[in-house]
């Protein structure tokens, strides 16, 4: 049986269960492995990915090139620990080899992964099944995922995915992308361009010029726009770009007012940002369709950087009203809102997870910026970063990691982005060509 999808008017991918050549369904148990993610302290899973086997000579470089990234993918987690090759009794040198399980129990790997990859033309395909090396058993359907030749990091992606969540029971987040702000330049004249790029720092390509300073992407719910803010007009002003026309048209365009901190309602339809008039800023709706502008908010402090609730019911947003800037929930049709942070401090750039159980936040305290998730209601807030400067978090898809700026401190500081997961552990830098800022995690690819 094999399953089609769609992925976008370039690029398909075939997603195939392997049928009669797997283990029987009824074996399929995950059985006893198996990661829970907790607040203690994890000891890293050791796996063993054997480089996967290349079926025919024109897809050798690929099959290390996949393995690899398979590796990456599930050792950045924090959550898995790779058994390097050297280490490795056995040997995988067919797909369908029975599997020596002692050989993989004696160097106390307790997952293995094996693969296997061809190359015809324009086409690749990936396979690969998954073992719980101390039962003896394959954990869930073998997969095979096809694509060409320019896909081959998405396929890896997607065999990281299937193993990261067979394993650990959430949701995958390996084959998604994020837009950022690439920053160039010297620090008091910075040219800033829209990006985007892998989740992991590859295949970056640019989006505007950087003939204008852009701030604060976001992408749309099915991956396919961008809203964001540019000075082109001498002035922030909210704009929508189409990733597959490349199109751009301006927003809420309203004479002589400031619009920003666009973002998407989840049903994709609506935009919520703040208009600026006479000096105040208040949170507006507006329906992309017919151009209508709906005003959610109305004092006379500051409400800014507002997010939907992945039900699409609620609005958080952050507000000077109380004379520093605190995080506020309100219905989505509008309202005064009740204020949910009540610890020292400031706290701004709020965003509503994709799970709906947790919103990130930006807080400043005691001379530091910190990285925080809380409760909708306000509750087990958590801090999970602490330096100079850390702002402006964004949720990776299954909602378990928060990709943040973070930038060093004196006069030849630079913004990096960095990801860290819920619980605080595995503080990453995502390599970028340059500094980088703003970013926004895209949902799982189709």
């Amino acid at each position: 049986m094999t399953l089609i999808r769609t992925l976008s008017p370039v690029l398909a991918l075939a997603v195939a269960l392997m049928g009669a050549a797997m283990t029987p369904a009824a074996a399929q148990d995950r059985g006893p492995l198996r990661i829970t993610i907790t607040d203690g302290v994890i000891e890293p899973l050791p796996f063993a990915v054997p480089s996967f086997v290349p079926e025919n000579g024109a897809a050798a470089e690929y099959a290390a090139n996949i393995t690899r990234v398979v590796a990456a993918d599930l050792a950045g987690t924090g959550l898995f620990r790779e058994i390097p090759a050297e280490a490795h009794i056995a040997r995988v040198s067919s797909f369908d080899a029975p599997v020596a399980f002692a050989d993989w129990q004696a160097i106390n790997a307790q997952a293995l992964i094996v693969g296997a990859v061809s190359a015809s033309g324009d086409q690749i395909v990936v396979k690969f099944r998954l073992f719980d090396v101390f039962s003896g058993q394959q954990m869930g359907e073998g997969l095979q995922f096809a694509g060409t030749p320019g896909t081959w990091r998405r396929m890896a992606h997607k065999v990281a995915d299937a193993v990261y969540s067979r394993i650990t029971g959430e949701g995958p987040y390996f084959d998604s992308r994020v837009v950022f702000v690439a920053e160039s330049g010297p620090k008091n004249q910075r040219v800033k361009r829209l990006a985007v790029m892998d989740y992991d720092g590859a295949n970056i390509s640019y989006l505007t010029d950087g003939a204008s300073i852009v701030l604060a992407p976001r992408f749309s719910p099915t991956g396919n726009q961008i809203l964001f803010t540019s000075y082109d007009s001498g002035f922030p002003r909210i704009y929508l770009m189409d990733l597959g026309s490349m199109g751009v048209q301006a927003l809420a365009q309203t004479e002589g007012n400031m619009t920003f901190a666009p973002r998407f309602a989840p049903d994709g339809r609506t935009v919520v940002f703040s208009l600026e008039r006479g000096g105040n800023s208040d949170i507006y709706a507006l329906d992309i369709g017919s151009g209508q502008i709906r005003q959610l908010t109305n004092a006379p402090s500051i409400e800014t950087a507002p997010s939907f609730s992945p039900d699409g019911s609620r609005i958080v947003f952050e507000s000077d009203r109380t004379g520093t800037q605190q995080i506020y929930v309100m219905p989505a049709s509008g309202g005064e809102g009740t204020r949910i942070s009540n610890g020292p401090g400031r706290y701004g750039t709020p965003v509503w997870s994709p799970q709906g159980d947790y919103i990130a936040f930006t807080k400043q305290n005691a001379g530091r910026f910190h990285i925080g998730v809380m409760r909708a209601d306000g509750s087990e807030e958590r801090l999970l970063t602490a330096s100079f400067l850390d702002e402006g978090p964004t949720w990776a898809p299954n909602g378990r990691v928060v990709m943040f700026t973070r930038e060093s401190a004196g006069a030849g500081g630079q913004a990096a982005l960095f990801s860290v997961d819920i619980s605080g552990r595995n503080l990453r830098q995502i390599p970028t060509e340059g500094p980088a800022s703003d970013p926004a995690w895209s949902p799982l690819l189709p």
